[in-house]
């Protein structure tokens, strides 16, 4: 029986305007498809005029301007359908999908669709959750005791997957499915007696623990930054009175 780290998965990512969920804006985001390890890879991407301006620091991480973006992005309500129609997909196809740091990209489009299509990712999903696999979660939880940064670069680096184009949203995607994969490998006597619909459910608990690890110590810091421990969606911030 294949193992379903080398059977299909699917992997998103998006660019966007900063780091506030709530906020912030998709500018492009890209879902790519794999049936299996080696095999032939499926891309859809997307290009998104956001309606508001791309702060500095952001173009210079993903190298898209306001220009480029107005002349050749599309408006955003009818892209962040398609993005949850196209996710909703793979939950209907039983495919899990890779998401690296899943609560921002997941969150982030849960508002855009709030914002733009008055709905929610929820209901596009019939309110039956995707089947995540998050790396950073994974490695987190599977190698807890080793030093240094987790981003995607940092994992990729670490686990031996080239990364070409960072920070453009299809190459990520493609990186963080095939990190998944390499997780997968190299944790294979942990991870192989586990569906990915368990691995889901054992991946919010790993990540609570994790949030909790890190609020303790930004608590030790003195620093007054809160840690979501939500995943791989947070909740609705409540409107203010």
């Amino acid at each position: 029986m294949t193992r379903w780290y080398e059977g299909p998965l699917a992997a998103f990512d998006t660019e966007t305007t900063g780091v506030d969920v709530e906020q912030d804006r998709i500018v492009s985001a890209a879902l790519v498809v794999q049936e299996c390890a080696g095999g032939r890879v499926r891309a859809t991407r997307w290009l998104v005029n956001p309606g508001i301006p791309v702060p500095r620091g952001a173009t210079e991480v993903h190298g898209l301007t306001d220009e480029h973006l107005q002349r050749h992005g599309r408006w955003p309500a009818p892209v962040v359908e398609e993005i949850a129609r196209a996710l909703s997909e793979q939950q209907m196809a039983g495919r899990p999908v890779v998401v690296m740091n899943a609560p921002f990209d997941l969150t982030l489009l849960d508002r855009e669709l709030r914002r733009h299509r008055a709905s929610t990712l929820a209901r596009y999903l019939d309110d039956r959750p995707l089947t995540v696999l998050d790396p950073r979660v994974l490695d987190k939880h599977l190698d807890r005791y080793r030093k240094g940064r987790r981003t995607l670069t940092d994992l990729c680096a670490h686990y031996g997957i080239e990364l070409e184009g960072a920070h453009d949203a299809s190459a990520d995607a493609m990186a963080s499915l095939e990190l998944v994969r390499a997780v997968g490998r190299r944790f294979a006597a942990r991870l192989e007696r586990l569906t990915p619909a368990e691995l889901h459910q054992l991946q919010a608990v790993w990540h609570a623990a994790q949030a909790r690890g890190l609020q303790a110590w930004f608590a030790r810091q003195g620093t007054p930054e809160a840690v979501d421990p939500h995943w791989p969606l947070r909740p609705e911030v409540p409107a203010a009175a």
